[in-house]
């Protein structure tokens, strides 16, 4: 059953998911995290349901590490797949792989989500696109008041971000010189932001 706060309009306001799963897990032993078990399937397909109930269509998964073998063992039926072959270079790569993937999609703006982090589900992901205004939006989930992830990118701010994404940083430093536009959307009471980086961290799945 869809979380009240996944109702929205995106006849009106087509808002795009993307799914960064490409990592490696180096610091898990070179598992990739997209494989990770969750509920008895892979993570992969727990965030990219969270996407798409939360209302994002289309929703694009970005691979990288160990692709095929994704595709081979998770479902994704429904979802676009890019495939980022410069996925070692960080997630920066990613993002803008695939930015370039959803120009022309009609998309007036993305929420953008990471792969290991499986206390976000579809509420914050609904909570975060409902604050979208127009194709200059930009939003982001925050805990305790600290910015975290989704983050909504409106269209306007693509090229940007895309020209900023280096290393692992993302849409860091690009929010970072826009932070006085970010409406931050708090999410503590539906989501937990804990991510899946150590085999410490490998608990937050259960």
């Amino acid at each position: 059953m869809a979380h009240p706060d996944t109702a929205r309009d995106t006849a009106t306001a087509p808002i795009a998911g993307l799914l960064l799963a490409a990592g490696g897990g180096r610091r898990l032993g070179g598992r990739p995290k997209a494989l990770l078990p969750y509920a008895g399937r892979p993570l992969v397909e727990h965030a990219a349901r969270a996407l798409r109930d939360g209302g994002c269509s289309p929703v694009r998964i970005v691979l990288g590490a160990a692709a095929e073998d994704v595709r081979g063992h998770a479902d994704l039926t429904g979802y676009e797949v890019t495939v980022n072959p410069d996925w070692e270079q960080g997630m920066g790569s990613s993002l803008r792989a695939g930015l370039a993937a959803l120009a022309g999609s009609g998309a007036r703006a993305v929420i953008v989500a990471l792969v290991d982090q499986p206390g976000i589900g579809a509420a914050a992901v609904a909570r975060v696109a409902g604050t979208y205004g127009s194709p200059g939006s930009l939003a982001a989930a925050a805990y305790d008041g600290k910015r975290g992830h989704p983050i909504l990118l409106g269209a306007e701010h693509w090229a940007g971000v895309a020209a900023s994404a280096v290393g692992d940083q993302g849409a860091r430093s690009y929010l970072k010189r826009h932070e006085s536009r970010i409406r931050l959307v708090e999410c503590g009471d539906i989501a937990a932001p804990a991510d899946i980086d150590t085999p410490d961290d490998l608990r937050l799945l259960g």
